[in-house]
C-alpha cells in the first residue's frame, strides 16, 4: 500500500493560527524560513526513497522560484495551495477562481509539469462552499484534498466520506482525498497532520495509516516545512497558540523519519488522476 505524504509549502508566519498576530502587510519584512524546513524534508524523503506531493502557495513560489524547481527536480509532485493562504471562506467565487487559476499557471511554469491537485488553506472548503469544487473542475484540476471529515473550530466537513471518492459537480467530476482519520468511541478524529505528530503520541498517526491499510486504501498525511524548523523566529502569542505552533518542534524530524520507515508513500497524482479520468 502506497500512502500519500504531502507538504503544505508555506512560511511559518502564514499559519492561520498566527493571523491575529501577524499582519499580511508585514509578510515581506519578516525573515523567510521556508527553505530551511523544506531542505530538511527533502533530505528525509531522499533518504527513504520517497516521493511526495507539495501543495505550494504561489506567494512562496514567486519569492523562491528555485525552491519549486528543486522540489520538482527531486521527483516530487507540485500541486496548488492557492495564492496567499486566504481561506476559501474569505473569498468570493471570482476571487477563488483567480487564485486557483493564477497559482496553477505560476506553478506549472516553474515545475514544467501539469498541476492537477489543490488543497485549500486550513481545509477551508466547508459546508456551503461546495461551489469551490465546481470552479476547480472548470480550471482543470483533477483532485482536491480540502474536505477534512472532522468537526473542529475553524475548519472541517463533518459527515464527509473518510475515504477517497469521486464527487460529481455541475462542472464535472473531481476526486476528493481527505486527510487520514480514525473512528474511536463513535466519533471521527483527525490523525493526519504534523501538529498531531508533534504534540500527541506517535501511535495516533500510525493508527490513521493502519486503519486506511485495513480498508485497502491509502492514508493521507500532511506537514509544513516550519514544523521541522525549531530555530524559526518566535512571535509573541497567547499560551494556547504557543503550544499549538511551537510545541514539539524538536521531535518532528525524528518522528517523520520513523513514519517514513514504517510506511511507504507515493505522489498523490499518480493515484488520483487515473481514477478521476476513468470516472468521466
Amino acid at each position: 500500500m502506497l500512502h500519500h505524504f504531502t507538504v503544505d509549502l508555506e512560511e511559518y508566519f502564514q499559519v492561520s493560527a498566527l493571523e491575529p498576530y501577524v499582519d499580511r502587510a508585514d509578510w515581506d519584512r519578516l525573515p523567510g524560513r521556508v527553505e530551511v524546513g523544506t531542505s530538511r524534508l527533502l533530505a528525509l524523503l531522499a533518504a527513504h526513497n520517497t516521493r511526495a506531493t507539495f501543495f505550494c502557495l504561489s506567494w512562496v513560489a514567486g519569492r523562491h522560484p528555485g525552491l519549486i524547481r528543486r522540489i520538482a527536480a527531486a521527483g516530487h509532485e507540485i500541486a496548488s495551495h492557492g495564492t496567499d493562504h486566504r481561506r476559501v471562506t474569505e473569498l468570493t467565487p471570482d476571487e477563488f477562481r483567480e487564485s486557483v487559476r493564477d497559482s496553477k499557471r505560476i506553478l506549472e511554469d516553474l515545475a514544467g509539469a501539469p498541476v492537477s491537485g489543490y488543497r485549500a488553506p486550513s481545509f477551508s472548503i466547508v459546508p456551503g462552499r461546495e461551489w469551490a469544487l465546481e470552479i476547480l473542475v472548470e480550471e482543470g484540476y483533477r483532485y482536491d484534498s480540502s474536505l477534512f471529515p472532522v468537526r473542529r473550530n475553524g475548519y472541517g466537513y463533518p459527515g464527509a466520506s473518510r475515504v477517497p471518492h469521486v464527487r460529481e459537480t455541475r462542472s464535472g467530476a473531481i476526486l476528493e482525498l481527505p486527510p487520514a482519520t480514525v473512528v474511536r468511541f463513535g466519533r471521527v478524529w483527525p490523525a493526519a497532520g504534523g501538529g498531531y505528530l508533534r504534540l500527541l503520541p506517535f501511535g495516533l498517526v500510525r493508527a490513521g495509516m493502519r486503519d486506511a491499510e485495513t480498508d485497502g486504501r491509502p492514508g493521507m498525511f500532511y506537514i509544513h516545512p516550519w514544523e521541522l524548523d525549531p530555530e524559526q523566529p518566535r512571535i509573541a502569542v497567547d499560551l494556547r497558540t504557543r503550544i499549538r505552533h511551537y510545541g514539539g518542534l524538536r521531535r518532528t524530524e525524528g518522528r517523520v523519519a520513523r513514519l517514513l520507515r514504517e510506511f511507504r508513500f507515493g505522489r498523490v497524482g499518480e493515484y488520483a488522476v487515473p481514477r478521476v479520468e476513468a470516472s468521466r
